[in-house]
């Protein structure tokens, strides 16, 4: 069984949903036949990489909100990834861009290695604090999830798997695919959301059915 993810390394709800899936994986009989894709959707494309700049203002000024509003919008989103067993630092998060990060997904599908980058990119995001726009960082998160080196290197230093990265996004377009995280089971059902594990769950077993 084949299942296709939609997802933006700069979502929390993404990584949530990541975990949730794979714990609902875990309880799934045929979970030794099913085939993972990561496709890429950029949340805000025009979002500018801002180091300076806390998670916490930038989420105020983008709503129209206070901070106070924005981290008690952040702490709730930590307490749902706890639940999971996931550690977000939102106080140390960086606005970033990821469209770059996205690439480095892509070069990881061509490898067979988009499960560990995306992993290791919200690593890096969430939980270290890095600025996944950076080019040291992807070097960094690239080679942890076993790319090498010089492909990371040449693609950074290129426009390739840009293509790739768009033509993703238009898949979504196409699909009708508004946010973010997107599960589709085998072409047949979809699934919007970090839902809960026993959803993904019956999801799969409904799509193996079929």
């Amino acid at each position: 069984m084949k299942v296709d993810i939609w997802s933006d390394v700069r979502c929390p709800f993404c990584y949530i949903g990541k975990r949730k899936f794979e714990m609902a994986l875990e309880q799934f009989h045929h979970k030794d036949q099913v085939e993972i894709e990561w496709h890429s959707f950029e949340l805000d494309p025009d979002a500018e990489t801002k180091p300076e700049m806390n998670s916490y203002d930038y989420l105020a000024q983008k709503k129209g909100q206070t901070r106070e509003w924005a981290v008690q919008m952040h702490e709730h989103i930590t307490g749902v990834a706890a639940e999971v067993g996931l550690g977000f630092n939102f106080d140390h998060a960086i606005v970033a861009n990821s469209f770059n990060a996205h690439r480095l997904i892509q070069l990881a599908k061509f490898n067979g290695l988009d499960n560990e980058v995306e992993e290791q990119l919200f690593i890096a995001h969430f939980t270290n604090g890095q600025n996944i726009d950076d080019h040291a960082v992807l070097m960094e998160v690239g080679v942890k999830a076993g790319l090498q080196k010089t492909a990371i290197e040449e693609m950074l230093n290129s426009f390739e798997f840009s293509n790739e990265v768009r033509a993703d996004e238009h898949i979504a377009q196409q699909i009708g695919i508004s946010g973010v995280p997107f599960f589709v089971f085998d072409q047949k059902l979809a699934v919007s959301g970090a839902q809960a594990p026993e959803t993904f769950l019956g999801a799969m077993e409904q799509a193996w059915g079929k």
